[in-house]
């Protein structure tokens, strides 16, 4: 097949950014030659794409049959990652991964925690904040701090620094301004689960299987740890990771049955990552889910699958054939 590759470099990213880390969920040249290097490897044409408007001349121009998409989109909309398969649904052209919908559900880490606990997945309580005079009516006596303060519509821990743990409103209420001002969308503060940070990966659909579970383990003993932006920059030699994890087969149990009901729910696709934490009760609690998990070497769903004697080639192919499945144009090619 000849296999269209779209992606979003940081390098094709222009302009002045306000944050730091406003590149952080963009791939690197390596990680889209890896995915090039896994296609070609199984007699497909690799055809580099790449994302923002180019993209939109080249779909019409190539002839595809399928479209491999790790784009994350442009812009900070909640809806971004949604922004190719839109796309791609219009021109009728087959493609990896999770629709717009799903897409823009996930994004949006309030929505998805509201579905997700509607199943009975059980996650931390949280609040959102829009603006300073949500902020000034928000129902901060009683709300359980610690907290932990984020963008509500980033990933790769985009907003979340060594300062978003906070002890009480008034801290809170600091970082909540910070986000807002520098990230301009509405902020969720949500209840801090003081225990171990724990992923799991799910590549499949009919049925999706788990690839593993990996424990993130700071290197160094702190109070309260946090996996932030800065940890994520410098992995080697802050973190170690456990897969397979070892923790109590309830506790495991738990986390493989609520993360295949978050993936059904949420209307996951072709491959995902699930975030948990557990609670000082032993339970495990669902912060988020990633239907566009990162590919690239450093990512937390290679890093556990490698672990769990994959190799990255082949966490690829099991995406892509995950999508040929779901089209029978694509099976006869």
């Amino acid at each position: 097949m000849r296999i269209g590759l779209s992606y979003d470099l940081k390098t094709a990213i222009t302009g002045r950014h306000t944050n730091d880390d406003a590149l952080e969920e963009y791939d690197s040249p390596e990680t889209v030659e890896i995915i090039a290097g896994a296609l070609e490897s199984r007699g497909h044409t690799a055809v580099r794409l790449g994302g923002g408007v180019p993209l939109l001349d080249k779909l019409r121009r190539e002839k595809l049959d399928m479209v491999f998409n790790i784009a994350e989109g442009r812009g900070n909309y909640r809806s971004r990652e949604a922004q190719v398969p839109s796309l791609l649904e219009m021109l009728e052209i087959p493609y990896t991964g999770s629709d717009p919908e799903c897409l823009a559900v996930c994004l949006d880490k309030p929505l998805a925690k509201k579905l997700a606990a509607a199943e009975g997945i059980r996650t931390p309580k949280w609040l959102v904040v829009a603006d300073q005079g949500e902020m000034d009516r928000a129902a901060w006596q009683g709300f359980p701090f610690p907290a932990i303060v984020k963008p509500a519509f980033e990933g790769s821990s985009k907003g979340i620094r060594l300062t978003s743990l906070v002890a009480d409103a008034r801290q809170a209420q600091q970082e909540v301004r910070r986000i807002l001002e520098g990230y301009r969308q509405p902020v969720m503060v949500e209840e801090f689960i003081d225990g171990d940070e724990v992923t799991v990966g799910i590549i499949g659909n009919r049925p999706p299987k788990l690839v593993g579970m990996m424990r993130i383990i700071p290197k160094k003993k702190v109070e309260h740890f946090v996996y932030s932006v800065e940890v994520k920059r410098d992995y080697v030699n802050l973190v170690d990771y456990e897969s397979p994890v070892r923790l109590p087969a309830k506790v495991l149990d738990m986390m493989e049955s609520c993360s295949l009901k978050a993936f059904k729910t949420l209307g996951c696709r072709d491959f995902a990552r699930v975030d948990f934490r557990i609670g000082g009760d032993g339970m495990p609690y669902f912060i988020e889910i990633n239907p566009l998990p990162g590919l690239g070497s450093y990512s937390d769903l290679i890093i556990m699958a490698t672990k769990m004697g994959w190799t990255h080639h082949g966490v690829i192919g099991a995406v892509l054939e995950a999508a040929v499945e779901r089209y029978p144009q694509c099976r006869a090619a």
